[in-house]
């Protein structure tokens, strides 16, 4: 079998809803070392605070809550508040009842307590995978869509150097230097290919060396 590549996952923002202390502080210790960041609650109130407030990719959360029921918490996300995050669900039981409702709500997947670290890795592996293949798709659609706008076929690297170091919020944060560290070229040349896409606003400075990347631009130019 196929190992996979659990990297991935510290792209991402995970939120585990559990009311058990100990195996949410078990669980959030081993969650740690692998994704980006890990919002652990107890309660679906102080889940929905979260998810109100912070970017969450997926949500792992228990189905018998202490006075509450996690998938009817999905149901409200979806239907009061139409939040749709890929969510795993995890339980003791294996009622058929549960089963149906899960496949109702279209949850990723539902594990059986004990939780298995592996296991849960590895679910959240193939949850996020999608997620991770179409951010690629995107960033190679951009570089090619950037490129046809860009007059000087030197200035190719750059563009594909500015484009595989966009975080989350599509910013870049680099000085002249850094990028001339990376690839060989001048100084003037690398500051006409700035010039070329601050005019068609496809890199847009904010503050000094942090330039946020324009998608909507390449669609109109």
């Amino acid at each position: 079998m196929k190992t996979k590549n659990l990297d991935i996952l510290n792209q991402f923002n995970i939120l585990y809803l559990e009311d058990d202390e100990d195996l949410l502080r078990h669980t959030t210790d081993i969650l740690e070392d692998f994704v980006n960041t890990i919002y652990s609650v107890k309660t679906s109130h102080d889940a929905l605070d979260i998810l109100l407030n912070n970017k969450v990719d997926v949500i792992i959360s228990d189905i018998l809550l202490k006075g509450e029921n996690g998938i009817d918490f999905l149901k409200i996300l979806k239907d009061e508040y139409h939040i749709n995050i890929p969510t795993i669900l995890t339980t003791a039981h294996t009622d058929t009842q549960y089963l149906l409702d899960a496949i109702k709500l279209k949850v990723e997947n539902y594990i059986i307590k004990p939780i298995k670290v592996k296991e849960l890795l590895n679910t959240l592996h193939d949850v996020l995978l999608p997620q991770v293949q179409q951010k690629e798709l995107k960033k190679n659609e951009n570089i090619i869509k950037t490129i046809s706008h860009i007059t000087d076929s030197k200035q190719v690297e750059i563009i594909k150097l500015i484009i595989n170091n966009l975080d989350n919020n599509n910013i870049y944060e680099g000085s002249y230097t850094d990028i001339m560290n990376e690839v060989s070229i001048s100084k003037p040349t690398l500051i006409k290919l700035f010039k070329e896409l601050a005019e068609k606003e496809i890199l847009v400075k904010t503050q000094h060396k942090t330039y946020r990347f324009n998608e909507e631009a390449l669609g109109i130019i």
